[in-house]
């Protein structure tokens, strides 16, 4: 299928969805009207209109359409937002991300709030347009498309739902989520569109992907950026996980890792290819191209990989580019999360000593780097860019780098940025079914879930133990067990864009001042329960049109909490 890109005009639900039977597009930047019946007869149409229900999550600028916001480039940008909000990944300057480490202008009349209702609801009216075009009696050829339409539709629903919803499913599946609208949404009802209650939007995505697994059963994929069988049983795997439906959360988590075999160590933590290029545990993903404007304008700073890769050569002749390697802002690991790792986990390779900190000359960190990569001297200056060079002994901050995203095209894409971060970004994989799967059995049976969870750990750390990692932190609900598994999943997942959504499916709180905290000052806060400013709000330019009882705007006072002791 071709991948013309479609984008799609308006910033609320009103606004994307008011169209009738005229249907709007900017396709090349251009804007014109065509009908309905237009789209649907032209050449390629409806392969154009299933592209788009994909192809504008990275590469582009959803929300504004161009460069000026450096944190404008889709999905993945809300990956770090998500993360940004707890406690395990910190941003070392607050500048793009600072406003969700901070909980601060995310109200209402914020484009903050207003990034993600856009962003989705587009993604989702782009998913009605295939849903809309094929009909009730799709062609054989449109039935895999409408499949992937659905899925997609539930994927976007599903993270909306955790979003905005203000109570965990297990407290409360009452809790209301967002307005829901298809392709039969009409005009008048979009104005009385209440948000759904937890319980009733899970229903509407499994119903979606009941739909999804009637169409999609037979197609086969040429990429793994539109999903198939596997990412329908993955998106179900999710949600009834969230809906604590154990039996069936493990029912769809094993179907899903069909096919699929979990990364080794070595491969997590390759040097090349570590978490850049697809491979068989990857199940759904986004790939950044060489044309897309991402790439093209702002000299590739508003992209994933200007955030989130470093080991790009500081050198300014060569390159000097990047937000993360070379400004002075990359993302960090919270440091009591990044000591609770065992030296025998792999994934502890991703993220740089904080003990290297403490070294007494440049050249003693130098070396030490080369533990962590083959371009030591540009991860040590993206620490001097950083924290700069402590001119008493010569040395720079470089503890809690990460290293897990690396940059693609190897010494070529470390001298060049707009091959490096041309890479590609997991959505879902096997490793996820892997832990849901454990959890969900160990609800059932703890022994069951143990011996699951063990497993699947090994592959990560040979000498794993049950029973080592499980820190209650706050909310006494959760067991050991939930808490072992929950650890599992804050390392694994790192930078993916989940620990938002654990935090508040599983009632947790947060902790960021402690003892050694590497977390910025006056914002080192300790929360004994999932803050409500975890919860996004609904943006004005939709309750003005759509009355709906919206949630709280995010805040919190700065000023550091007492330390905690763990």
């Amino acid at each position: 299928m071709k991948n013309k890109l479609f984008k799609l005009a308006g910033v609320s639900v009103l606004a994307l969805f008011l169209t009738g039977c005229m249907q709007t597009f900017e396709p090349q930047g251009a804007g014109f009207i065509v009908s309905k019946k237009q789209v649907a007869d032209a050449p390629n149409a409806f392969d154009d209109l299933l592209n788009a229900t994909t192809n504008d999550l990275v590469g582009g600028f959803p929300y504004g359409n161009n460069s000026d916001r450096a944190n404008d480039f889709g999905l993945p940008a809300f990956f770090i937002m998500r993360d940004v909000r707890g406690q395990d990944m910190i941003p070392a300057l607050l500048n793009w991300w600072g406003n969700f480490y901070k909980s601060t202008w995310l109200g209402p009349t914020t484009a903050n709030a207003q990034m993600p209702w856009t962003c989705y609801y587009k993604w989702i009216k782009s998913c009605n347009l295939v849903i809309s075009t094929a009909g009730e009696t799709p062609t054989e050829y449109q039935k895999s498309g409408v499949g992937i339409a659905y899925a997609m539709r539930a994927y976007y629903y599903l993270e909306l739902a955790q979003l905005f919803v203000n109570a965990p499913y297990s407290k409360d599946p009452s809790a209301v989520t967002v307005p829901y609208v298809t392709e039969a949404t009409s005009n008048v009802d979009l104005m009385k569109n209440p948000r759904l209650p937890y319980k009733e939007m899970c229903e509407k995505i499994l119903a979606d992907l009941d739909q999804a697994e009637k169409y999609i059963a037979g197609y086969k994929r040429t990429t793994k950026e539109m999903p198939d069988l596997s990412v329908v049983y993955g998106i179900k795997a999710r949600t009834y996980l969230i809906m604590c439906d154990w039996a069936n959360a493990e029912k769809y988590a094993k179907l899903a890792q069909q096919g699929y075999t979990v990364m080794t160590g070595e491969e997590y933590t390759d040097r090349n290819l570590g978490f850049n290029t697809p491979n068989d545990s990857w199940m759904l993903c986004m790939t950044i191209k060489p044309d897309d404007p991402t790439i093209r304008f702002n000299d590739a700073d508003t992209s994933w990989g200007s955030h989130m890769i470093l080991e790009i050569n500081p050198d300014a002749s060569v390159s000097q580019c990047g937000y993360a390697s070379n400004y002075g802002q990359p993302l960090v690991i919270d440091r009591h999360l990044y000591e609770t790792m065992p030296e025998s986990d792999a994934r502890k390779l991703c993220f740089v000593d904080f003990a290297i900190n403490d070294l007494p000359s440049r050249d003693a960190q130098l070396k030490a780097l080369e533990k962590y990569s083959d371009y030591p001297f540009h991860l040590y200056m993206t620490g001097a860019s950083t924290w700069g060079v402590r001119k008493d002994i010569k040395t720079t901050n470089v503890g809690g780098l990460s290293l897990k995203f690396r940059a693609a095209g190897g010494k070529e894409g470390r001298d060049n940025q707009y091959i490096g971060f041309c890479v590609s970004i997991p959505m879902m994989r096997v490793e996820e079914m892997k832990l849901i799967e454990a959890e969900a059995a160990g609800m059932q049976s703890e022994g069951r879930g143990i011996a699951l969870l063990t497993e699947f750990a090994k592959t990560r750390d040979p000498k794993y133990v049950y029973g080592t990692h499980n820190e209650a932190y706050y909310n006494p609900n959760n067991t050991a067990f939930q808490n072992e598994i929950w650890w599992q999943r804050r390392v694994e997942f790192w930078g993916e864009g989940i620990s938002l959504f654990d935090i508040k499916r599983l009632g947790k709180g947060i902790i960021r001042s402690y003892k050694g905290t590497n977390h910025i000052d006056k914002f080192q806060w300790n929360v004994d329960h999932t803050p409500d400013w975890f919860n996004y709000c609904i943006v004005d330019t939709e309750v003005n049109y759509n009355p709906n009882e919206n949630n709280p705007a995010p805040s919190h006072a700065e000023g550091n909490d007492a330390e905690f002791v763990f």
